[in-house]
């Protein structure tokens, strides 16, 4: 039997594998953009497909197609998938809202603007950092791992029926990544915000000193080039802070594999 045969005959279950890795690809940050055509993503799917689908349905699975069974196994995968791609979601949510907490501080409130990367309104600062984030993903070989580490080892030890047996352990993960998120976010923008409410401060005490000082205008060309001189100074710190909180990220989800999945 050829390859393309053998295909045709565990067709429902290279349906079952392209769902997940469809339903992750539309929640992934840079694979979800309008700008990537959609047969590109469907393309994709298949192809990873067809390189998993033997890991993940090794040969002796059998399901019946076009049955109310198949059809929620269908959902439940595409659940998985969606879940893979928000831990990704979630990591650069992080530096987007790192960015978010000072450029407010620094008088770039209403610098909100369209983010293709982000698919959401984001301001100036945001979109930097969100875009050194993801140079930083690309890196570190982060779609590699995502697609071994989160790929290929979700199938090897979840399924769609351990969503539903262990709904208290995908939950907890889920509140754990928003803590995580505006926790670390809070973290790389602290020293930032911290210098800034400094400066506020100091120009509200001078401006009750001196009234005559016109500080409202002096204060953003201050707020902002201090802002610029702190990103310079501390961008490599922060570069190494974003590989520690992907790092990080990887290692909560081969922990949810472990707990939410069969032995590994």
């Amino acid at each position: 039997m050829s390859p393309f045969e053998s295909l045709l005959v565990r067709a429902p279950l290279f349906f079952l594998v392209a769902a997940r890795i469809f339903g992750m690809m539309l929640s992934t940050p840079m694979l979800s953009i309008q700008s990537v055509p959609r047969i590109a993503k469907v393309a994709l799917a298949g192809s990873v497909a067809v390189l998993v689908l033997p890991q993940a349905y090794p040969a002796g699975w059998d399901v019946e197609p076009f049955s109310l069974h198949f059809a929620l196994l269908v959902v439940g995968e595409g659940l998985l998938g969606i879940i893979t791609g928000f831990f990704v979601s979630v990591l650069f949510a992080t530096f987007s809202s790192a960015g978010q907490f000072f450029s407010y501080q620094m008088g770039f409130g209403a610098s909100e603007v369209y983010d293709a990367l982000a698919q959401i309104e984001n301001p100036l600062l945001g979109q930097y950092l969100n875009l050194i984030a993801m140079l930083v993903f690309l890196q570190i070989d982060g779609f590699q791992t995502l697609f071994l580490g989160g790929i290929l080892r979700s199938f090897q030890t979840l399924n769609c029926f351990s969503l539903m047996d262990n709904q208290g352990v995908f939950l907890t993960f889920f509140l754990s990544g928003l803590t995580s998120l505006f926790s670390n976010a809070m973290i790389i923008a602290l020293p930032i915000v911290g210098t800034l409410f400094l400066i506020h401060v100091s120009m509200g005490l001078l401006s009750k000193a001196a009234p005559q000082m016109n500080l409202l205008s002096e204060g953003f060309p201050i707020t902002i080039l201090v802002t610029f001189f702190l990103l310079m100074v501390s961008l490599p710190l922060m570069i190494n802070l974003f590989v520690q909180i992907m790092g990080q990220g990887f290692l909560s989800l081969e922990d949810l594999l472990a707990r939410a999945g069969l032995p590994l």
